[in-house]
This record gives C-alpha cells, structure tokens and sequence, in this order.
C-alpha cells in the first residue's frame, strides 16, 4: 500500500491531542508543534512522542515568518527547537511555517538549524470550520506519496475525520505513513 501523511498543525491542544492520539491508533502521523502551546503543555508532547509519532517545528508564535526581522525569526526557529528538545531529548528536524508562508530568508533561518521545511498537498480546510465529513471528503483528493494538513487546535471535527480518513485510504489502496526525516538526538 502507498503512503500518505497525515500531518497536525498548532498543537498540542489540550481538548484534542489525547483525541487524535486514540484516534490514530497505530497510525502515524507528523504533529507540527507551535512552542507556546508545547511550553503550555509538556505533558502532551511527551505522550505525542511515547506514541511514536514525530514532531515538528511550527514556531514559537504563529506569525508570518517572512514578515519578521531576521532576529525575531531566528528567535520563533530557535526557541521551539529548544524547548522541543528539552522536553523530548530530540530535536526536531523538520518545520512547517505557518500559514505556508516561506522564502529564501525563512529557508536561511531553517538550514541554520538543519530543519528540511515540509508544506502540504491537501489543505483539509478544518482550521476554517469544516465538518467532519467536509474534512474526510478534502483529504480524500490526496495521491499517494501526498500530506494531508489538518489541526490539532480544539477541533472536534478533525478528531471525528481521523478514523474516517484512514478508513477511506485504506479502502483506495492507500496507508497513514512516516513523513520526512527522523528527528536527531
């Protein structure tokens, strides 16, 4: 069976990241970690990274990267990195900007730290309200090898989509796979 990714934007969320946990069951997915919500939370990363589920970089704050200045950019990479480590003993090799919005400068910030950026290729639209089946139904558009984004921010109709969406690819011939690179010690 092709692999596809499921992928997890903002969290962790205390209302949904246990959730989506179960909901995934053996499946892995990629959580992309905003650092205010994982210093909120430590907790929650650990038992995302107990379930064996990698975790990525997505800033510190949620602002548009390439509309910062150098330093406070470097500062959204750097701390999240950091506090990530800490919390897990790996640091993360991956990041994912928020909103998509990268450039040249962002891609500097990023080599800095040896992350590889990873986007989407299925935007699911849950950040926006989507219904469980609105939700199941955009991520259904994914081709093998593809990313499906969605959000571990508070949402209850994403956590309802996960077993449907892994239902549905497995039933097209498709799997929940690993994304990207392993994270470093």
């Amino acid at each position: 069976m092709d692999p596809v990714a499921l992928t997890f934007d903002d969290g962790p969320h205390p209302e949904t990241t246990p959730a989506l946990l179960a909901a995934l069951g053996d499946a892995p997915a990629t959580f992309f970690l905003q650092g205010s919500h994982a210093a909120a939370h430590p907790d929650l990363v650990r038992a995302i990274a107990a379930a064996g589920h990698p975790i990525g970089n997505h800033s510190w704050s949620h602002p548009r990267l390439p509309a910062l200045p150098p330093a406070a950019r470097e500062l959204e990479v750097a701390r999240t990195q950091d506090l990530l480590a800490g919390i897990t003993g790996t640091r993360p090799a991956l990041f994912r900007p928020p909103y998509g919005d990268t450039d040249a400068a962002v891609a500097a910030t990023l080599a800095g730290h040896g992350l590889t950026e990873v986007l989407w290729t299925v935007d699911t639209r849950d950040w926006a309200g989507a219904a469980a089946d609105e939700i199941t139904a955009a991520a259904s558009a994914v081709q093998p090898g593809g990313i499906i984004l969605m959000h571990d921010g508070g949402y209850a109709s994403t956590v309802a989509a996960v077993p449907r969406i892994l239902a549905a690819l497995s039933a097209r011939g498709l799997r929940a796979g690993r994304l990207g690179l392993p994270a470093r010690p």
